[in-house]
């Protein structure tokens, strides 16, 4: 079964004096999300937010590969903004932007002041949707219909379901155990994350099969 974790920094893993946090699924997953996203950033410019950093650990290593694309890390969880902000220092990647605090269940969860980008060339959001209120999930589509540019990309990675069916035995006690911790939770249909697109005129235009029963899904504008 899939393991999770909500807050880095209480789950036994190491914490560094400066305050980096460590996520046991970076190592596992980094190479083959980028393996994905490269199809999309590779020789471009612009503006990407990350949607969940986590860590910080990914949005390190994207900004490595795309040196001139300039990345905006966003978290809600404190110690996570910290450990983003920690990796940034430690790594000394000029092309990545102090983290930012965002909710994404909040109407305008991209703060409009003119200290941000323009148009996105894309959010990346990572594991979040089925460890969060499906209100997030809204928000999110929300907002990526707000943010993105004309030519942007929304890519989700994690477990999905296809027309109501898991698509592992392991995604579907995971979804369980999900819900068991919070009603809220669980692992999301593909279907319906269209037709929360739809509504904010977004398509899913690709789907990638992922490792240990993950996918990423690609939404353009319509």
């Amino acid at each position: 079964m899939a393991d999770y974790v909500v807050e880095f920094g209480k789950d036994g893993r190491p914490v560094q004096p400066d305050g980096r946090l460590d996520a046991q699924a970076f190592h596992r997953n980094h190479l083959a999300i980028w393996d994905v996203l490269n199809q999309f950033l590779v020789g471009q410019s612009g503006d990407v937010l990350e949607a969940g950093s986590g860590t910080g650990q990914h949005v390190v290593h994207f900004a490595r590969q795309t040196p001139d694309i300039i990345w905006w890390p966003s978290d809600l969880n404190p110690q996570h903004l910290k450990s983003i902000a920690a990796w940034r220092r430690h790594a000394g990647v000029s092309n990545i932007r102090d983290p930012r605090r965002v909710d994404l269940s909040e109407a305008q969860w991209w703060r409009e002041d003119g200290s941000g980008p323009g148009p996105l060339r894309a959010i990346v959001c990572a594991n979040v949707i089925h460890i969060a209120p499906w209100r997030v999930a809204e928000g999110l589509f929300a907002g990526a219909a707000r943010y993105l540019g004309d030519d942007g990309w929304l890519f989700l990675y994690g477990p999905f379901k296809r027309n109501g069916e898991h698509t592992a035995p392991s995604n579907a006690a995971f979804d369980e155990s999900l819900k068991t911790g919070n009603p809220e939770w669980g692992v999301r249909d593909i279907a319906d994350l269209e037709t929360l697109a739809d509504g904010v005129g977004l398509v899913l235009r690709d789907t990638f099969e992922m490792p240990a029963n993950n996918m990423i899904l690609v939404f353009g504008r319509r």
